[in-house]
């Protein structure tokens, strides 16, 4: 799921990335008196890097264990790999970084569009791909093209990349007019459609993936254009090394798989709140979560759980419901047995901090039974496989799959064996016989969404933090200038 995703992101700029290379090598003068290194030569020898930047979710911030963001993951990654510090300047909007980088700067990472036309820089290759999108206010029928922006109150952000796809629709619909903010930054161009300020915007799609949650009042609409690509910025007239050891650094994160994972990281869990069942989860993470959040990190310090993990496995046991009773008499929060609960200790069922030190004490005693060579994730899924449907039937599993030829310390083989257990062809040649092998699996594929599911929105929730820091003019108009029809 998480390739599809990266795909959406990614798989257009592979195709574009030894052509932009030429095309953007076939841009330089090939006849120069500046030694060709003498720009990375300089960084070398003060021995940092100034990189000019802007503060939001999708570029840099300041998280609760220090700064991040995906480009600052980039940027920090680049200096290592020069072997110099780095230096931010994130006091930038759209329109300020490519004067800086040609002023004063070493490079610009500021989700800058390339634009080949741009004087004074040169542009690395590209990073991802960054399609514009039109997204409105809830409420608004009929925002499906568009013809149907004509006569809105739309906007967007000044030389981001996103009024170039607008100037271009505008020469096909001159009526179309637009504000643009020189000012703002993404999160507040989305609160002003989300207030009725503005009825609509066109931003980048991945950037309404990070910051719609926050949003609930703002619909996606339409694709607008062609995608842009994301790359850097250097000065030009100094020499290429600075351009070539860039676009080596990132040649070699995309041939690695890592910047595949880094957009997955911040940018791939999107998909996660579409699926049926979503709105409940997050209604559920506001009103009930918050309640048990102390709780889950104890039980996690005492077991070296990921808490977040603790509290998925709770929702995919209970929802949060401290009260919630099975047809089979499990009950509570972490849904114990009788025997579990006496096994660790637990009196109380439905006492909250009962059930989850219980069954974060039981998961663990699960996971450290588990013979040695099952490691990393495969030992942690099949533990929880086991807390769901019993050491003994995992182990039954474990025996299947290697009949099968399988690697039984292998979740994947596993997992394909469990389901077995439910077929009397298998389960008689097992020590435990029939188990309703189908549920272990989708109940260990839930956890792990529902946790990847918490991991968004805590990191969402701190990203989104810096828009309620920001101080914004009171007429929430003055910081926009038209953009008239060309009729």
């Amino acid at each position: 799921m998480l390739t599809l995703i990266c795909r959406h992101f990614i798989a257009r700029a592979s195709a574009y990335y030894a052509l932009t290379a030429v095309t953007l090598l076939t841009m330089v003068p090939t006849l120069s008196l500046v030694p060709p290194g003498e720009h990375l030569t300089h960084i070398s020898t003060k021995d940092f890097i100034t990189v000019h930047t802007r503060n939001t979710p999708t570029t840099y911030y300041e998280g609760r264990q220090g700064p991040t963001g995906f480009e600052y993951e980039l940027m920090h990654r680049f200096a290592d790999y020069l072997g110099v510090s780095l230096n931010l300047d994130a006091s930038h909007h759209p329109e300020s970084v490519l004067p800086a980088v040609r002023d004063k700067g070493d490079l610009g990472a500021a989700a800058l569009p390339l634009l080949p036309d741009s004087p004074g820089v040169h542009y690395t290759r590209p990073i991802i791909q960054m399609q514009p999108l039109v997204v409105y206010r809830r409420g608004l029928n009929g925002i499906k093209e568009p013809s149907d922006l004509v006569g809105l109150e739309l906007g967007t952000l000044s030389e981001a990349g996103t009024d170039e796809a607008l100037r271009d629709l505008q020469r096909r619909h001159p009526t179309l007019s637009w504000k643009e903010s020189h000012e703002l930054e993404v999160a507040e161009l989305l609160a002003r459609v989300e207030d009725g300020t503005l009825d609509a915007a066109v931003i980048f799609e991945h950037q309404f993936r990070l910051n719609r949650l926050f949003f609930p009042n703002v619909e996606r609409g339409f694709i607008l254009g062609d995608p842009l690509s994301m790359a850097w910025a250097v000065p030009s007239g100094r020499g290429l090394g600075l351009l070539e050891a860039a676009n080596r650094f990132l040649q070699d994160l995309q041939e690695s798989g890592t910047l595949d994972r880094l957009v997955s990281r911040y940018f791939g869990h999107d998909d996660y709140l579409e699926y049926v069942g979503t709105r409940t989860f997050l209604d559920h993470l506001d009103a009930r979560l918050p309640r048990y959040t102390e709780l889950f990190q104890q039980a996690a310090r005492e077991t070296e759980f990921d808490w977040k993990l603790l509290a998925a496995v709770g929702y995919q046991e209970s929802h949060w419901n401290p009260d919630a009773v099975s047809p089979t008499g499990v009950r509570g929060l972490m849904m114990l047995t009788n025997p579990t609960a006496g096994e660790m200790g637990v009196t109380d069922r439905t006492d909250p901090a009962q059930s989850i030190d219980g069954g974060a004490r039981y998961l663990r005693s699960i996971k450290d039974r588990l013979p040695e060579g099952i490691t990393g994730d495969d030992r942690l899924f099949m533990a929880m496989a086991a807390y769901n449907v019993g050491l003994g039937h995992l182990y039954d599993a474990r025996k299947i799959a290697e009949m099968r030829g399988g690697d039984p310390d292998s979740w994947q083989d596993v997992r394909a064996a469990l389901p077995l257990l439910q077929q009397r062809e298998w389960h008689s040649q097992t020590r435990h016989g029939y188990a309703r092998g189908g549920e272990p699996v989708i109940y260990v594929r839930n956890i792990r969404r529902y946790y990847e599911m918490i991991q968004y929105v805590e990191r969402s929730r701190q990203q989104f933090f810096q828009l309620e820091q920001t101080s914004v003019n009171d007429d929430p108009l003055v910081l926009f200038e038209l953009v008239p029809p060309l009729d």
